[in-house]
């Protein structure tokens, strides 16, 4: 069950709470507090009856778990869960991909492999040193000799390395090793295995079992948690069923059903799932089309003399080709693949400890839940603080006066075009774009619980969240409410004790505050994207830039603004956007924004980039960046 306390509890009347509770043998657990209400879990039989409990000094309310799974299930843990590992978050925003070979062979063969995944965009390297095996005289791991083999891995490449525990009896050697512990689908329901897993203090990745149903799962992740560690992940690696064209089917409906009943992460393994090499990659892309945190794959360099599932392993070039697919999908979903995403967190935590600072700040416009929060997340994941700001001026005052580090901020629409007073910023102030990444926009109608659509007489919005759904508003006579945010329309909207007022905002922000979605996917064209971009002082990762973007005005005379673009052409760099603006202030005067695909400080565009400035009236180069 869980008690709902009452608002003004003090944390010493919690405490005696809980001391009474466990006096009555009530195994009692912290959990979230939920809109501020302070809650406790009761696991298992307590002492007491509900009708008692419920009438102790600080309870307001009783809450029955109507689930067999406790700690897994969404009522006493209603947020997801993101699991930790290392620099490595799974469950974020951004795509968790694992990869690496079936079984550990050699020192040599794990870093060749681990050399290619990591260039690729892997953020785990996934190798077995225990292997479970049908036949008792197959490959049967390198044990002990892996497992050092695997911690090399990762001192030499930065790879978090997953590998699969068999017997309790490995824990210390496994404990010392490696950074995930993986509990295999044969041993989904060894039950000494969960609960040995779950004391050692380590991220769990619980597969599911080949004749395991989904509450079955769910119930050996309990076993971890009521042991208390709460970091697993699960994932989804195929069930045996009569259908013999693949070695197990791919259940990817258990997806969209997880993610309804659990806070757990989940990721899918293609490669046990389908056992043959053709059928991983669409299996990968359908995988993540469906929602899914993650996939684990199996690559190997040379699979035909591989001593574990050849067969079902990728080439480094077919991983390669995948990598690129699923950066592809991941927006659609509202997620990320970030190829360069742990050098990024790593460099930030570097710099922050060498300086003994605290964790950096990211200022972002609006409230959380808003479409520049989302974006936040996806960039720096938790390696920074994101800190809601009201304007795009007080990001650019915020990072010059050194309360914040860096800021993020939409820079262009897709459909609306370039928002031109983050250009205007970045013209007046002396920061630069230090990166980039768009998000998809999704436009979803948001009320409160219990609300109809019929009921619905007002709407509140941002004024480009109106624009974006035009065709849909224009069906209905809603008086319509412009906000500063999206997320601020949907915090009104949980404020107001209404249920005729609602809100267009994204899902996020349905999740924060608690509403529901009365109509999904609203927007008039689905290809609605925004481009955000990463303002600062200073580069945060010491990598190859990938494209510059500047401003520059024309000399008023005859084929002044041809003779500046001649130069790009001259030197074959390719021009992505041109537009002008006019300069604030200075009627009839423009300032031309030029994005193209070049690192125009590298040294051998010397010469592109002083042409330029000789032959401009005004020169700004906005920042020298990677667009991966």
């Amino acid at each position: 069950m869980i008690l709902e306390l009452e608002k003004e509890l003090t944390p010493e009347g919690r405490t005696q709470l809980i001391r009474r509770l466990k006096a009555q043998r009530c195994d009692c657990r912290e959990l979230p507090a939920v809109e501020g209400t302070q809650r406790i879990g009761i696991l298992g039989k307590a002492g007491m009856s509900e009708e008692e409990i419920g009438r102790l000094p600080g309870v307001a309310r009783v809450v029955r778990v109507t689930t067999p799974y406790k700690l897994v299930g969404r009522q006493m843990h209603p947020q997801d869960t993101l699991v930790r590992v290392r620099d490595v978050l799974v469950g974020g925003e951004n795509l968790c991909v694992i990869a690496g070979p079936c079984a550990v062979e050699s020192l040599e063969q794990a870093l060749t492999i681990a050399r290619e995944v990591k260039q690729a965009g892997a953020t785990l390297f996934r190798g077995g040193a225990f292997k479970p095996r049908t036949s008792p005289y197959s490959f049967q791991g390198l044990e002990e000799d892996g497992l050092k083999i695997l911690a090399e891995v990762r001192e030499t490449l930065g790879l978090p390395v997953v590998t699969e525990m068999t017997s309790p009896s490995q824990a210390d050697l496994i404990f010392k090793y490696v950074d995930v512990v993986q509990i295999g689908a044969r041993n989904m329901q060894n039950f000494e295995l969960l609960k040995c897993a779950g004391r050692m203090g380590k991220p769990v990745l619980l597969k599911r079992g080949l004749a395991g149903t989904i509450e079955e799962w769910l119930m050996s992740a309990e076993y971890i948690l009521s042991e208390g560690d709460g970091q697993v992940i699960l994932c989804e690696r195929g069930i045996r069923t009569f259908e013999p064209y693949t070695r197990n089917t791919l259940d990817l409906s258990a997806i969209p059903v997880i993610k309804k009943l659990t806070h757990l992460p989940i990721v899918i393994d293609p490669s046990h799932a389908t056992g043959m090499r053709e059928k991983v990659s669409p299996m990968a892309r359908a995988a993540v089309a469906a929602g899914a945190d993650g996939i684990m794959v199996e690559v190997h360099h040379d699979p035909p003399r591989a001593l574990s599932d050849g067969a079902q392993s990728l080439y480094p070039a077919q991983f390669r080709q995948l990598m690129r697919d699923l950066y592809v999908i991941a927006p659609v979903i509202g997620k990320r693949l970030d190829f360069s995403h742990m050098d990024r967190v790593r460099t930030i935590g570097r710099r922050a400890q060498e300086a003994g600072n605290a964790k950096p700040r990211a200022g972002f416009m609006g409230r959380i839940g808003s479409f520049s929060h989302k974006a936040c997340q996806q960039y720096f994941a938790d390696a920074v603080e994101a800190v809601s700001l009201p304007t795009f001026r007080s990001i650019f005052a915020a990072i010059r006066e050194g309360r914040i580090d860096y800021g993020v901020i939409p820079i262009e629409n897709s459909l609306s075009g370039s928002i031109h007073e983050s250009y205007d910023l970045l013209r007046e102030y002396d920061l630069r774009i230090l990166g980039e990444l768009t998000i998809r926009i999704t436009q979803n109608l948001l009320a409160r619980p219990g609300a109809e659509l019929e009921g619905i007489r007002r709407v509140l919005s941002h004024p480009q969240g109106f624009e974006q759904c035009r065709r849909f508003l224009s069906q209905f006579d809603w008086e319509q409410v412009a906000v500063s945010d999206t997320a601020a329309a949907a915090e009104r909207v949980r404020d107001e004790e209404n249920p005729a007022l609602a809100a267009i905002a994204n899902q996020s922000a349905a999740e924060h505050y608690g509403l529901t979605v009365l109509v999904p996917g609203i927007e008039d064209n689905p290809r609605n994207f925004t481009r955000f971009v990463v303002v600062g002082r200073e580069p945060i990762e010491p990598r190859k830039a990938t494209k510059s973007s500047l401003l520059c005005s024309a000399r008023n005379e005859p084929g002044a603004l041809f003779s500046i673009l001649e130069v790009f052409a001259a030197n074959r760099v390719n021009m992505i956007k041109l537009e002008s603006r006019p300069i604030p202030g200075e009627p009839w005067r423009y300032l031309f924004y030029i994005d193209v695909e070049a690192d125009l400080e590298a040294p051998e565009m010397d010469a592109v980039r002083r042409a330029i400035e000789e032959k401009s009236e005004f020169f700004k180069l906005l920042g020298c960046y990677g667009n991966g």
